[in-house]
This record gives structure tokens, C-alpha cells and sequence, in this order.
């Protein structure tokens, strides 16, 4: 999950509704790409304690716009809005400290700005500070607290924190397991198209947990977050279609998405591959793009793979394996 979603849009709605000026100027500015205007239109007003340009000048160095990046001088002014009691600029204040960059980490320092943030009421810092108690970073671990963090978040519509909350109630963490509640909530953060909660709310209709079991509503969550590129969606997708489970049975599809979760490392996605390229389903049959896959699976510590791959082995020349080797070998550079 994400530890910070900075609120720009925030800010710069805030600064609307005030008189236009030079800092109104400098967003104008900034969302055109032209940071050195803004850069020069913001020092001014940063220096004389105008906490939305200490802040949206600490944007600057933190992205480095315009500017050569620079931590420090992004704590400087993020900093500076926060002391003046700017909720967006606690947040900030508290992810990097958070974060571990050249910035010195700390999580309790991390919490304690992120409380800051969260007693005003950004749910962005709300949903920080539930993350932190539930790892227990910077603070004593709580689900208890947890929940309640992501709960004040999740009622202000946040995705994230309604997928938290769902998560929450599925594992029982905090509150007494209720898969109905998980779905109530992953359905609310799925609506906007948050992936990872269209997975959580496909596993509910695959299972039938909570809800009615629905192979064709699994079906449609599973290709939402697919096509969005979370690989657990897209092995799903594909074994869905491998097995005929809501779809009509087609190899040929299932190997597309098992192949694009393989690709971004999924081991299972990766031993599925190989047994296609074993087995001749979906994909030509292929011993060296077979012993690769399951290769790269095995090294992964897929169940099974190490096995698989072995079989594949026994009917390879030492060249073609020597190939496959290579292959497997370059696929791991090119992800480094």
C-alpha cells in the first residue's frame, strides 16, 4: 500500500479561492511545466512565511523541478509550512521521515507529524497513520488502532483507506472477521477503479465469501485490475480462462496473461508459462522457452517448478539448455 498521496490538487484548489497573485501565478506556472517562474515567484513569498509557497517550494526540490533535487532543502521548507500548522505539509514532513531517504528516517518522528496531519482531519495522513500502527513502526503495533485510523479515512471517500478497512474486517485485525463488511468496503474502493481492491473483491465472488460465489463477476474484476497491470489479477485472469470458469475455455488468451504476470515476475505466472510451452496449450510447444520460464519460476521457489523444469531438461540437448540458461540469465538483468 502507499504511504503517501500528496495532495497538490489540495493546494492549489485552496489558492483558487483566494484573491489571484503571484502565487496563483506560480501554479499556473508549475502545472505548465514552467518551474523556473514558479521557482521565482514562490521564493519570494516562501521567504516572508507564506506557508502554501514554503510548501509548494519544497515540492520543487523534492521532485526536482527546476531545481536540483534535494531532500534537505524539501525538509527546509515542507518544515517550515508545518510548523505553521499546514496539514499537507506535516504529511510530508512525515514521509520523509518515513521514507528513509538522505533524510534521516525515523517512524516515530514519521508518526508524530502524520498525527499532526491527521488530527486536522487529511485523509492521506489518517491512512499513513493507520499503516504505521498496524506495522507497528514508530509506535506500538495496534490493529485496533489501525482500524480506527483507516476507518476516519475511508469515510472520507479515500480508496485506499476503504480497501484497509476491508482488509481489516476479511483477516481480523481490529474487529471480529466479517467477509460482508470486506466486501461492503473493497466494493466502495473498487468502484474508482482502485486495482488492488477490484482483486480483493474478485477473490470474494471467485470464493464466495461474503457474497453470492459469481464466476462471471470475478471474472470482470479480475480483467479490470488486469488490464491495470497487477500481476495477481492477471494470473487469475489467465487461469480463468485456462480453466473455462466464467469464460469460454481458451488457452490461447490464458497464455497472454500469463505471460504479462510472468513478465513482471510472478513465479507462479511464470510456471504456468512454462508448463503452456511444456505442454503445447495456448503456445507452440518449446523446451527452451519451457525450461526458461520454469527456471526462472524454480528460482523463485515456486512449488513445483524446480521439478517441472528437470522434466523438461531430460529431453534437451546440453546446448538447448545452455540456451535456455542464458535466457533466464538475461531476463533477470533486464529487470535489475
Amino acid at each position: 500500500m502507499l504511504r503517501l498521496l500528496m495532495v497538490i490538487g489540495l493546494v492549489a484548489s485552496m489558492a483558487g479561492a483566494a484573491m489571484a497573485g503571484p502565487f496563483e501565478d506560480a501554479v499556473k506556472a508549475a502545472d505548465r511545466q514552467d518551474y523556473a517562474t514558479a521557482l521565482k515567484l514562490w521564493r519570494p513569498l516562501a521567504d516572508k512565511g507564506d506557508a502554501r509557497a514554503q510548501f509548494r517550494l519544497g515540492t520543487l526540490y523534492d521532485d526536482g523541478d527546476g531545481v536540483k533535487q534535494s531532500d534537505t532543502e524539501a525538509m527546509k521548507w515542507y518544515r517550515k509550512a508545518a510548523d505553521q500548522g499546514m496539514a499537507e505539509a506535516q504529511l510530508a514532513v512525515g514521509f520523509m521521515y518515513d521514507d528513509g531517504g538522505s533524510v534521516k528516517q525515523g517512524p516515530a518522528e514519521a508518526v508524530k507529524w502524520y498525527r499532526k496531519a491527521a488530527d486536522q482531519g487529511l485523509a492521506d495522513a489518517q491512512y499513513n497513520l493507520g499503516l504505521m500502527y498496524e506495522d507497528g513502526q514508530g509506535i506500538a503495533q495496534s490493529d485496533a488502532e489501525a482500524m480506527k485510523w483507516y476507518r476516519k479515512a475511508a469515510d472520507q471517500g479515500m480508496a485506499e483507506g476503504q480497501l484497509a478497512v476491508g482488509l481489516m474486517y476479511r483477516n481480523a485485525q481490529g474487529v471480529k472477521e466479517d467477509d460482508a463488511e470486506a466486501v461492503k468496503w473493497y466494493r466502495l474502493a473498487a468502484e474508482p477503479g482502485l486495482a488492488e481492491a477490484q482483486l480483493n473483491l474478485a477473490y470474494m465472488y471467485d470464493d464466495g465469501l461474503g457474497v453470492e460465489q459469481n464466476d462471471e463477476e470475478a471474472l470482470a474484476l479480475y480483467r479490470a485490475a488486469a488490464e491495470q497491470g497487477l500481476a495477481e489479477a492477471q494470473i487469475n485472469l489467465g487461469f480463468m480462462y485456462y480453466s473455462g470458469q466464467g469464460v469460454d475455455k481458451d488457452a490461447v488468451i490464458a497464455s497472454r496473461w500469463y505471460r504479462k504476470a510472468a513478465e513482471q515476475g510472478l513465479a507462479d505466472a511464470q510456471l504456468n508459462l512454462g508448463l503452456l510451452y511444456d505442454k503445447d496449450e495456448g503456445v507452440g510447444q518449446d523446451n527452451v522457452l519451457a525450461y526458461m520460464w520454469l527456471s526462472l519460476a524454480a528460482d523463485a521457489a515456486a512449488e513445483d517448478a524446480a521439478q517441472a523444469r528437470d522434466a523438461v531438461a531430460k529431453r534437451m540437448k546440453p546446448a538447448d539448455i545452455a540456451k535456455a540458461k542464458a535466457m533466464a540469465e538475461k531476463w533477470k538483468q533486464s529487470r535489475q
